[in-house]
Parts: structure tokens; sequence; C-alpha cells
């Protein structure tokens, strides 16, 4: 939560991206407390395609009007980051478990904390 509430405090609008159904997203925000904290909650749901699908990536770019380059996707899985950097984004990899990298295509732009998050999407 300080992770968040620092990004809202610089300014950045928040957008979450996920394979969960709708109604699960709504729960699982719910139940963590995050509510208010994202302007845009998308489940892939709505483009019957899964990430690392391109369509599912072009979610976040249709939904807030920038262009891939000017958002800083936030993934929590290797797989996730890889797709996303190869969709465009720039990436930041949240390793929670401190798994090694997997042999992707791609690779994110940045791995660390949500603390280092902080630092790199506010730089």
């Amino acid at each position: 939560m300080p992770a968040l509430r620092e990004l809202k405090q610089a300014g950045l609008k928040l957008g979450f991206l996920s394979n969960f159904s709708s109604e699960m997203l709504g729960a699982n925000i719910k139940s963590a407390g995050l509510e208010g904290y994202f302007e845009q909650i998308l489940s892939t749901d709505r483009v019957r395609a899964f990430k690392p699908d391109h369509r599912a990536y072009q979610m976040g770019v249709d939904a807030f009007g920038l262009q891939p380059s000017e958002i800083v996707f936030v993934a929590f899985a290797g797989w996730d980051a890889a797709g996303a950097r190869l969709f465009g984004y720039s990436t930041f990899w949240v390793n929670r478990q401190n798994s090694v990298e997997e042999e992707l295509q791609a690779h994110p732009d940045a791995i660390g904390t949500l603390n280092d998050l902080v630092k790199f999407a506010t730089a």
C-alpha cells in the first residue's frame, strides 16, 4: 500500500490488467483494501484473449490513450513482463519470489521490489 500511495501522490494513473474475470478482480481488490487506487481495472475477458496475447496488452493502451512506450507495465510473473516488453511496454518485474529469470524472447527493463518500482516509475 505505501508504494501505491507514493505512485498516486506522484500523479501517476494506475491500472490493473489481469487474466482474472471482472468479478474475481473486484472481489480481490476489495478484499485487499485496494479500492480507489486504480483508474482502470481491466479483465482480459473483454477481449477474449489471455496475456501474453497482444490483444490483452492493447487494453492498457486503449484505456489510458497512451503509446505502449509511455506506460510502465508492472508484472508479478516473468512471462508477463516478457510478453508486455514484446508488446512495447516499458516493463518492471516485481519478483516477489526471487525467481530466476526465464529464458524468453524479452527481458524486463528493471527487476525489484515495489519500493524499487516507485523509484523506477517516478524517475
